[in-house]
């Protein structure tokens, strides 16, 4: 229990560094260089407070850029627009400064809070680099409602900066863009980490089974097994039944996939990555499992889900297998948005915690006020952080338990 606290109280202190470095090394730039990042209040006056909604969406988003602490590491940048055709190059040429923010437009992009956008102007010049003199924030009426816009002054004009591509193309708010993102991005980058590492340690724990056969295990070898036979006996053998074995190598797949995943997220100094609480990433992991679902599906399967037997035609027709056949997409899209909403919560909880450091504290400008908000926030952090350990284990679990479950009615024969 005691090296439990000490942990949690480790991840503790790096996270308010990170998060104390990143907010620092705004304040103490000389003014003449400071790429500024503002609110624009009713009367048109600018606020420095601390702003704890961009800062925690900072945080969680899938950018790209690689930020530690104050120091950023570029990334590969893959940009399509239909009138300006294919940009490829290194984030490293936004001249990534603080909070992920660039000073160089590339191209007519521009590199805000780690998230490429561009220049909404069609008349801009984009050939090549430009100086960024300033990045700011705005609101703006759209169909009666407002909306937060961002503009960029370059050679003392303003320009208005389209939304970041989304794969939903608006359809949650994010507005039509006018360009694709296909960039290896920071979640990209630790998912193939992630895959190299289980690839490398379970291929090792398979050759210490090989080469110790009939021996009890050891090492890394002990340590995963009980995980891996509580897959295989609680959730492979009783939802799919005698056929668990073809599906097993899938489920401990992703199970320990997401579960990685879910722990890398916990770790403060390297970067708090919030993969699994992204939709595209938990997307991607639904639209497998429903594809492996439906492939897998009997005759008997499909039968009840488009034609049941022994139920009158007309309430086939106009309830069962209307509902039925919606189930077979409703059941992944609650597979991802449950994932995504568990561990991006959970991160969202921990940084409005720490955020209250800088809250009550005026950033910096009140001692006092820091003092009391950190005596607020280690108890309420320590608390989450030990809670979020718990939930990435348990949201692996549900997630693969539920597959499991579908697959079980799947392949299940004819009584």
């Amino acid at each position: 229990m005691q090296k439990s606290i000490k942990f949690i109280l480790i991840f503790l202190v790096f996270g308010v560094f990170n998060l104390f470095a990143q907010h620092e090394e705004e304040e103490h730039k000389p003014q003449g260089d400071k790429h500024e990042v503002s609110s624009e209040t009713e009367h048109g006056e600018h606020s420095e407070a601390f702003d704890v909604k961009n800062t925690i969406f900072h945080h969680i988003g899938n950018q790209n850029v690689f930020s530690i602490g104050s120091f950023s590491f570029p990334l590969p940048v893959i940009l399509y627009s239909g009138d300006q055709g294919w940009s490829i190059f290194s984030s490293g040429k936004f001249d990534i400064g603080h909070h992920g923010d660039g000073h160089n437009v590339v191209d007519g992009y521009v590199l805000s809070e780690g998230s490429v956008y561009r220049i909404a102007d069609k008349n801009f010049d984009r050939d090549g680099e430009k100086h960024i003199e300033k990045i700011e924030r705005g609101q703006e009426l759209v169909d009666g409602k407002k909306k937060e816009v961002q503009y960029v002054y370059v050679d003392g004009k303003k320009y208005k900066l389209d939304s970041r591509s989304t794969w939903d193309g608006g359809a949650l708010g994010g507005g039509i863009t006018s360009f694709y993102d296909f960039s290896i991005s920071k979640n990209v980058i630790f998912m193939m980490l992630t895959a190299v590492l289980l690839f490398f340690l379970f291929r090792k724990i398979a050759r210490d089974y090989v080469k110790n056969e009939g021996s009890a295990p050891k090492g890394v070898q002990s340590f995963f097994e009980p995980m891996i036979i509580f897959v295989r006996d609680e959730v492979a053998k009783p939802f799919i039944g005698n056929k668990y074995q073809k599906y097993l190598p899938y489920l401990l797949a992703i199970f320990f996939f997401i579960l990685t995943l879910n722990l890398l997220g916990q770790i403060p100094f390297i970067g708090s990555v919030n993969t699994t609480g992204n939709l595209s990433i938990t997307m991607g992991l639904a639209v497998i499992a429903f594809f492996i679902v439906n492939i897998s599906g009997k005759k008997d399967y499909w039968e009840h889900v488009l034609w049941m037997p022994g139920v009158p035609w007309w309430v086939k027709a106009t309830i069962l297998t209307p509902v039925e056949f919606l189930g077979l997409f409703i059941k992944p899209f609650t597979l991802m948005l449950r994932l995504f909403a568990n561990i991006t919560a959970g991160h969202m909880v921990i940084l409005v915690f720490l955020g209250l450091i800088f809250i009550f504290g005026k950033s910096g400008a009140d001692v006092g006020g820091s003092v009391v908000g950190t005596a607020m926030a280690v108890p309420l952090v320590m608390f989450m952080m030990t809670l979020e350990i718990i939930v990435a284990f348990i949201q692996a679990f549900v997630f693969t338990m539920l597959v499991a479950s579908y697959i079980g009615a799947a392949v299940e024969e004819h009584h």
